[in-house]
């Protein structure tokens, strides 16, 4: 796991046309062709087919590789680096930073859409610079801390799951006229699979929150304030953590396409700046680190617990 996430620093994601997640996004589209229908039932078969299918392919993976660690070793290095976005994320929030300080509204609208899906046409510099310092802040979790958890639980199959159902979540889970219904069990799903990861994300940006000269006190005071106020009930504890750490306010009125949503005020502070979208940045590498820490010294006491109850 820890060479995964060291390839994940160096090499990020590559083209998205050849990423595995890609790769997968194309076989689900391909799946829901065929099963789609307005009803919770299709969505509920589409996310088996397309969640069960990967599973089943991380649990044969792992039982080839039984009795050759150095293959097994090189299997969950694999995986682990397929599945993680840290570094992309970081990426896309620097190049965000860079292209609002030098006053290249296009460049930066044009950008958004990697890391969300509002409307950027008519966003001002401070609105861009919150879609992003939310985005990094709610990806933090979905990128890097949520998939980590669960290759430290389940291994390759974990991780390769976990990936399946965010992906899912990304492509049907909304809210929309085709996938009010269809995408329920996506969502839902999503819902459970982020439920521990979220909040233990929110924990480690409170704690690393003097990085950013931030307060832990009170950032953990916003998130108990704040976080079980957003519509979703993980990326509420995400956001508000962040708001707390680097002493801004998010939420507020996004436009989706047309479909707009009013999210409730998360924090006390000022509105987010450009200058908070490298602070951003900053706090989830540092969030990701540690929540790398935390997965394989799961991982090593899982281990070493099963082996005793052997």
């Amino acid at each position: 796991m820890l060479a995964g996430v060291a390839l994940d620093a160096v090499f990020a994601d590559p083209r998205s046309g050849v990423h595995p997640v890609a790769v997968f996004g194309r076989a689900a589209a391909a799946v829901e062709h065929r099963l789609y229908g307005k009803a919770r039932g299709p969505g509920v078969a589409h996310v088996g087919v397309c969640v069960g299918s990967v599973t089943l392919l991380g649990v044969a993976a792992e039982r080839l590789t039984r009795r050759r660690p150095a293959a097994r070793a090189a299997l969950t290095a694999a995986a682990t680096w397929a599945v993680l976005g840290g570094t992309t994320l970081a990426r896309e929030g620097a190049f965000m930073a860079g292209a609002l300080e030098s006053g290249d509204l296009a460049a930066a609208r044009a950008r958004l859409p990697h890391l969300c899906g509002r409307d950027p046409s008519g966003l001002s510099t401070g609105e861009l610079a919150r879609a992003t310092v939310e985005s990094i802040a709610e990806n933090t979790s979905d990128a890097v801390v949520a998939p980590l958890a669960w290759g430290a639980v389940a291994g390759v199959p974990g991780l390769l799951a976990y990936r399946a159902i965010n992906t899912l979540d990304a492509m049907v889970g909304h809210r929309s006229e085709r996938y009010e219904k269809f995408g329920w069990a996506a969502a839902r799903l999503d819902d459970v699979a982020n439920y521990i990861p979220a909040r233990v994300t929110g924990a480690l940006a409170c704690v690393l929150a003097p990085l950013v000269g931030g307060s832990p006190r009170e950032a953990a005071t916003v998130l108990r304030k704040d976080g079980r106020r957003h519509p979703s009930p993980n990326s509420g504890r995400c956001e508000a953590a962040f708001a707390g750490a680097l002493g801004v306010r998010l939420g507020g009125r996004n436009d989706y396409g047309g479909r707009v949503e009013h999210r409730p005020e998360l924090g006390d502070g000022r509105r987010p700046e450009v200058g908070d979208i490298a602070r951003s940045v900053r706090l989830a590498r540092a969030v990701n680190l540690a929540s790398a820490g935390l997965a394989v010294a799961s991982a090593w006491a899982l281990h070493a617990w099963r082996r005793r109850r052997r």
